[in-house]
Formats: structure tokens, sequence, C-alpha cells
């Protein structure tokens, strides 16, 4: 039995689930406001690249993006009861400390059964400016024969309000920007180091491009 065949997927109508309580959720506690959401696939592989800077960005996107989907979310969030809710509704666990092989597998088995996949190319919170990127997300791009979408979640900068750090105020507006999807590859179907570090400096242009944009359209700085 191959390693992919042993591994459970994600489940797809646990995604559909998380999204609907995504939705109800961002929505009651903040103003989202979409742009481009249209520019998602409406099937097939997909991989949306989302900018990390507050710790609503992953369950906004899961809310608003008009497919269900899986996002790649560090072991150390699956702690108590987060940990089995987090599992129904098809999120992928993993380890940032290694190579994880039962998330990679999980995360390609998304992709070939032609799911949307979430993840923070910068692999943890910080300035959410796409400015030091993982080389994971080429690899899913490639190895997944996945389109990437870039997409820029800007919060308010006002500490004012805030109950908890690294969350926007309650009922502030949040912005989510979906761009143009992309190919990591150039064509040829190369997976060598040299091809994924290529890959990695194009798709680093195109969400660096994005963020910029996205912030002259919601007049954020």
């Amino acid at each position: 039995m191959s390693e992919t065949s042993s591994v459970q997927a994600p489940s797809a109508r646990g995604a559909e689930v998380g999204r609907r309580i995504g939705v109800g959720l961002m929505y009651g506690l903040w103003k989202p406001r979409v742009l481009g959401a249209w520019k998602v696939p409406a099937t097939g592989p997909v991989i949306l690249a989302v900018n990390h800077s507050h710790v609503i960005d992953g369950p906004m996107v899961i809310g608003v993006a008009p497919r269900p989907s899986h996002f790649l979310v560090k072991k150390e969030a699956f702690v108590g009861p987060l940990d089995s809710f987090m599992r129904a509704t098809g999120q992928v666990k993993v380890d940032r400390s290694t190579a994880d092989r039962t998330a990679i597998t999980q995360a390609l088995a998304v992709l070939h059964n032609g799911g949307v996949l979430g993840i923070f190319p910068e692999g943890t919170r910080g300035e959410g400016d796409f400015a030091s990127l993982r080389a994971g997300l080429a690899y899913f791009a490639v190895r997944g024969n996945a389109p990437i979408v870039p997409v820029a979640v800007l919060g308010s900068s006002d500490r004012r309000g805030r109950l908890i750090k690294g969350l926007p105020p309650l009922r502030s507006r949040v912005d989510v920007v979906f761009g143009d999807p992309f190919e990591a590859g150039d064509g040829s179907g190369r997976r060598t180091r040299k091809a994924l570090d290529e890959a990695t400096e194009r798709i680093q242009k195109h969400l660096g491009a994005h963020l910029e944009n996205a912030r002259r359209l919601t007049g954020r700085t």
C-alpha cells in the first residue's frame, strides 16, 4: 500500500461545514469586505497563498472564500477542543520542526482530489508582507499541478479596541483581496531543487505585487 493511500485525506464535507461556521463568526465579529473572490477558479485544484499578520487570517479566508478550503495549520494550534474541531473541519495539522510527511501527503491529497489548499507561505505570523517565503508553496504548486491565488488579508493597524493581541478590533473592517491565479512552475514540470528555487522567486514577485495592489485598492498602508 502506498503512503498516499494509507493516509486519510482531510474531509471535504468537513471543510464545507467549517466554511459555513466561518461565515457566521467572521461576519458576526468583524466587517469583512471581500474583493476579487470571483478570481478563484470554480473547480479543480487551487492553492490560496495568504499573508499572515493577524490571528484571524485563516478563519477569515475559510469563511469568505467562495470554495471550502483546507489550511495547513501549525500543530500547536491543535489543542484541547480545537483539536477535534479543526480535524473535523478538514484542516491539516503540520509539524513545522520537521518534514512532516503525513501533512505533506494530506495536502497533496487535497489537490489531487481537486480541492482548495490554504497556505501561509511565510510560515508564521509576522509583518504579513510576503518578504520571506518557504519553498513548501512552490513544492505543492508543482507537485499538485495547482494554480496559486494570492490573498491579502488587511486588518486595522489600530491597537485601540483590541481584546486580544494579534486580533483586529471587534467590528472593525477587514479587507480580503483575492488576486489573479498564476502558475508557479515554468511549464517544464521539473521538480529539481533549482526549479523549485526559481518557482519560489516567481511566487514571491507575484505575491508582493498583489499585496501592493491590494493596499492601493483598499487604502491600507
